[in-house]
């Protein structure tokens, strides 16, 4: 097959979908990888390490879409690149539902394109793509929180996170004790910090209590302990992943109103919707706004702020699906890979993930039920 990789223009979006070692193996394997030209260049590859691996550089987007029947991207679609699409091919992209729009996705099912949300791939629990990503993203998530309550920030409350003698260290609050809950705290915890986990799993707190030690608290989440927990914190961590729909907002607006004034939120939730009622997307390079003197930091791409090893993350995440799909055809990989068949929310016409079918008013068809099935 031929796999095209065109330059990411989501803004502040530095990752590329493949690493030269990613369109190494595809080559290897028989496949023609195209590559728009300096689309790694933001994470520090250049053409030649891509000719150096034997994929083709070509210098337009549009060549790009055009030459692949694979298309693998990071960010979702926009309006142009929905057009270069054309009836037959795959897509490989992050969905992100705080960005999604119902005309996109209906475009998308209009062509008879298939594609492939990466955060939906995997089975039992396991979504190996988006926890690579939520890795990365938790253990980010403390060195934002340290950055923004430092004094440099005008409204932060400007202190040090792992105190020093006499003096507390920050109290940090993460809700969520999944991957991301669970990389937070770990680096919260290198930083000296106090840390309160909150999961409504039982079972989940206590691996993280076993695997973390006694340093950590922590607690049944439930409407009443969340309250208190963000009203005397003075890092929130949103880390609440719900598999393939969008994010509760665990806290309202008025508990955010009784923090303390400088806290600082981080919603590594929000590319899902966020897990806080005051959240909206922000940027790299516009990343805070305060709302209700709290600082908000809502960045839905944060991998993005280390892209070499973020795009290196997701090459390893995705590259066996891809060659999977590249060997073998979407529908014979759909009928024996269950990771993959969970992945795909739009094929032969039709939308066929239930979620975004009740979310966009949108008709639903079970991939089982298709006759290639």
């Amino acid at each position: 097959m031929r796999i095209g990789i065109p330059k990411e223009t989501f803004p502040d979006e530095k990752r590329v979908a493949l690493a030269p070692a990613g369109v190494h193996q595809l080559v290897k394997a028989g496949h023609t990888v195209y590559i728009e030209t300096k689309a790694g260049s933001q994470s520090k590859f250049c053409d030649d390490d891509y000719e150096r691996v034997g994929a083709k550089i070509v210098y337009s987007a549009s060549e790009a879409f055009r030459r692949g029947d694979i298309i693998a991207k990071v960010a979702p679609l926009n309006q142009n690149e929905v057009e270069y699409l054309e009836e037959g091919q795959i897509l490989f992209s992050f969905l992100r539902m705080a960005y999604t729009r119902d005309d996109l996705l209906k475009r998308v099912i209009q062509k008879k394109i298939s594609a492939i949300a990466y955060e939906f791939i995997g089975k039992n629990g396991y979504l190996p793509v988006l926890e690579t990503m939520t890795e990365i993203a938790g253990k980010l998530a403390i060195q934002v929180g340290e950055r923004y309550l430092g004094s440099d920030i005008e409204s932060s409350r400007g202190i040090l996170i792992g105190g020093l003698p006499g003096v507390a260290p920050a109290a940090v609050v993460i809700l969520g004790a999944g991957l991301v809950g669970f990389s937070a705290a770990k680096a919260a915890l290198g930083r000296g910090a106090q840390v309160i986990v909150l999961d409504n799993d039982i079972h989940k707190l206590r691996r993280l209590q076993i695997t973390l030690g006694s340093g950590i608290t922590t607690v049944a989440a439930n409407p009443y302990t969340i309250a208190r927990g963000v009203s005397f914190a003075d890092i929130v961590i949103g880390a609440t992943q719900v598999r393939g729909g969008g994010n509760p907002h665990l806290v309202t607006e008025e508990m955010v109103k009784e923090m303390k004034k400088g806290a600082v939120i981080v919603d590594v939730s929000i590319d899902q919707g966020g897990t806080f009622e005051t959240s909206r997307p922000t940027t790299i390079s516009n990343p805070i706004f305060v709302k209700h003197d709290v600082i908000h930091y809502c960045v839905p791409n944060m991998p993005s702020m280390v892209s070499r090893s973020a795009s290196y993350g997701l090459t390893n995440s995705t590259i066996d699906f891809l060659t999977m799909i590249a060997n073998n055809g979407l529908d014979e990989v759909m009928m024996s890979e269950e990771s993959v068949s969970n992945g795909v929310w739009a094929h032969n016409g039709h939308c066929t993930n239930e979620f975004l079918a009740e979310t966009f008013n949108l008709d639903f068809k079970k991939l089982r039920i298709f006759p290639t099935n």
